[in-house]
């Protein structure tokens, strides 16, 4: 069953190490994207998020941006932030610690930033203690589930508008898999909240 919104337990007994929300800033919507960049997808997300004037926080895979780097200089140019996603996209429940840490450490040659987030949201608890030394763990409040085939993109669209409040980091994915569903539902989404008079953000790296 795909869960929208992460359960409020986890996020009260994990808050200390993990970034759930921003919850200090009224009006503000966090939007992410994972496991991009990607030539066929993330130029299009750019496209839309210039439309309504907002700001995202890019979590890239360093494999995606070996292979596509002007891709990932329309993220920056565009004035977007940009997030550590491993090189490869490795399970942390899967991964070798050294693995693991190396890994992010290969991504970290092509993404110069502070925040990281594990790919599928899954890390080890002896993994945080070593990571939270170099990154601000990011995780979320809201999954959008757009990657998921069996959702159709009127329901990826309303897991994000129901869930979403003041501070929610919303997750979006710029990948193959997600396009089709994130494609309808994103526009929708900021078009939703901006006629709230929301306006949507980048996560700032000292928060």
């Amino acid at each position: 069953m795909h869960i929208s919104r992460s359960p409020a337990i986890l996020r009260s007994l994990t808050r200390k190490n993990l970034l759930w929300d921003i919850p200090d800033r009224p009006g503000e919507i966090f939007v992410t994207f994972d496991d991009g960049p990607v030539p066929e997808i993330t130029p299009r997300v750019l496209e839309i998020l210039k439309e309504y004037d907002a700001k995202a926080t890019f979590f890239c895979v360093g494999d995606n941006i070996a292979k596509h780097p002007e891709v990932y200089q329309q993220i920056l140019d565009a004035g977007h932030a940009t997030g550590n996603h491993t090189f490869h996209h490795l399970n942390g429940w899967k991964s070798r610690h050294e693995d693991y840490l190396a890994d992010i450490e290969k991504c970290s040659e092509v993404v110069n930033s502070r925040l990281f987030r594990p790919p599928y949201g899954r890390i080890r608890p002896t993994f945080i203690k070593f990571i939270s030394n170099d990154y601000r763990i990011v995780m979320w409040s809201v999954l959008t589930g757009d990657y998921d085939k069996e959702l159709t993109p009127a329901n990826v669209l309303k897991n994000a508008t129901d869930h979403t409040t003041d501070g929610s980091i919303v997750v979006f994915h710029d990948s193959l898999k997600a396009a089709d569903n994130m494609l309808y539902a994103l526009p929708e989404f900021l078009d939703h909240f901006s006629r709230k008079g929301y306006r949507f953000s980048s996560i700032p790296e000292g928060v």
